[in-house]
């Protein structure tokens, strides 16, 4: 035992206690283990909200009274909204943030983001009786990154984290439409980084984003169906539900788009009911470059490249869910190293959300992080309409770096995001 490496030994009290512990209590496990190593006095893990504008410490309570802003059965859910704050600075900079002593304190307060693949799950937050050493923050760094793994392992199994994020309840059709995204919201590779987001309306309006990394192919699609409420998020089910099922059987776009067309027809023929979804759908070869984009007649996403943000010259083909025997065109776009592209759907660019320059907009935070753009974007749509949409508004952002970290090769990471 001698001859293993003290990390690998850390790194096995950490799974293991995170394993022998339930799924609720895992995390809580792995911060004691923390605590225990570096003898800290406080050791939280801080989720994000999927509000993307706050921070929530989650606790075992043994009555409605122990505090906290939320409360169900035995959990109690405390928000930090961010302020500005070191918390916000280190989920923003995705950087650890160490604050010395205050007045009524006792000790080195520490903020470690916990990511994986950029995707910002929440901040590590500890107090430490020492100003903590370069050998002491690695080590802290790489427990947050295993915190990240532990949160999305053990949340497949409960409740509690999708619990705790929830700043306001879900509706029936929002819990409809949370299912219908991908698990993980950002993603860093080799050769691409790309994030996505979305804002609800009061009445769901049937948005949807969607992606998925292959070998050599990233697979996206914005989508928008008719309508608001329940039917609205039912045919938005059933709509990605086919080019999900179409993909994974290896299928082309034009297959993809075709098959939920038919789908569409099928189901609201059936009913007696109007259904439709407007959409774009795209393919990259993270080999070449080429995207190639289906367009069912959706707005055209946006190209910043070099400097100018101009709408993508792509023509739209009939929505999805119209016509039985309507065909679709496919368009082939090659990306430059450099390159963003922002998918939107018509919530960014409705009658109240209209008065936002959407092209400044995206030449302003040309030299953010798409995680950040896109919280950035929202944010000012927020800002335009109030905090009630009357539809939802939807963006993706992908940024293209280029063919030669296909693999991932060139990503430096540092905790789970990409420190370039």
């Amino acid at each position: 035992m001698d001859n293993v490496p003290r990390d690998d030994r850390a790194l096995g009290r950490l799974l293991d206690a995170a394993e022998d512990a339930s799924p609720v209590e895992a995390v809580e496990a792995v911060t004691r283990e923390l605590a225990d190593a570096l003898g800290a006095t406080r050791v939280s893990f801080l989720i994000a909200d999927l509000s993307g504008r706050s921070l929530v410490r989650l606790a075992y309570a043994t009555s409605s009274r122990d505090g906290g802003d939320r409360h169900d059965d035995e959990e109690t859910a405390e928000e930090l909204p961010f302020d500005g704050g070191p918390r916000e600075q280190a989920i923003r900079d995705q950087a650890v943030h160490v604050g010395p002593p205050k007045p009524g304190t006792d000790g080195w307060t520490v903020y470690a983001p916990v990511t994986e693949r950029g995707e910002a799950l929440g901040l590590l937050e500890m107090l430490l009786p020492t100003e903590p050493t370069d050998d002491v923050l690695g080590d802290i760094v790489r427990t947050a990154h295993v915190l990240a793994f532990v949160v999305i392992a053990n949340r497949r199994h409960t409740d509690l984290f999708e619990w705790g994020q929830r700043s306001t309840a879900f509706t029936l059709p929002a819990e409809i439409q949370r299912r219908l995204l991908p698990s993980a919201f950002t993603c860093e590779a080799g050769s691409f980084t790309l994030s996505a987001w979305l804002e609800p309306a009061a009445s769901v309006g049937g948005d949807t984003f969607d992606y998925s990394v292959g070998r050599d192919l990233l697979h996206l699609s914005v989508t928008d169906a008719m309508g608001h409420g329940a039917a609205s998020a039912l045919t938005a089910t059933l709509c990605v539900a086919s080019m999900r099922n179409t993909r994974r059987h290896g299928e082309s776009l034009l297959d993809q788009a075709a098959a939920a067309n038919e789908a569409l027809v099928a189901h609201t023929e059936g009913l007696e009911i109007e259904g439709f979804v407007t959409g774009v759908l795209g393919r990259l070869d993270l080999t070449t470059g080429t995207l190639t984009l289906v367009n069912a007649g959706h707005v055209a996403p946006y190209l910043s490249r070099a400097g100018s943000v101009t709408p993508v010259e792509l023509p739209a083909c009939l929505p999805l869910g119209v016509l039985g025997d309507a065909t679709y065109e496919e368009h082939t776009l090659g990306l430059e190293p450099g390159d963003r592209l922002v998918f939107v759907t018509d919530g960014m660019l409705e009658r109240r959300a209209a008065v936002i320059d959407l092209v400044a907009e995206i030449t302003a935070t040309r030299d953010l992080h798409p995680r950040e753009t896109t919280r950035r974007l929202a944010d000012a749509v927020l800002a335009a309409t109030g905090p009630v949409l009357a539809d939802d508004a939807t963006l993706l952002v992908l940024d293209w770096h280029g063919d030669h970290g296909t693999r991932g090769g060139d990503r430096h990471t540092i905790g789970g995001a990409d420190a370039t």
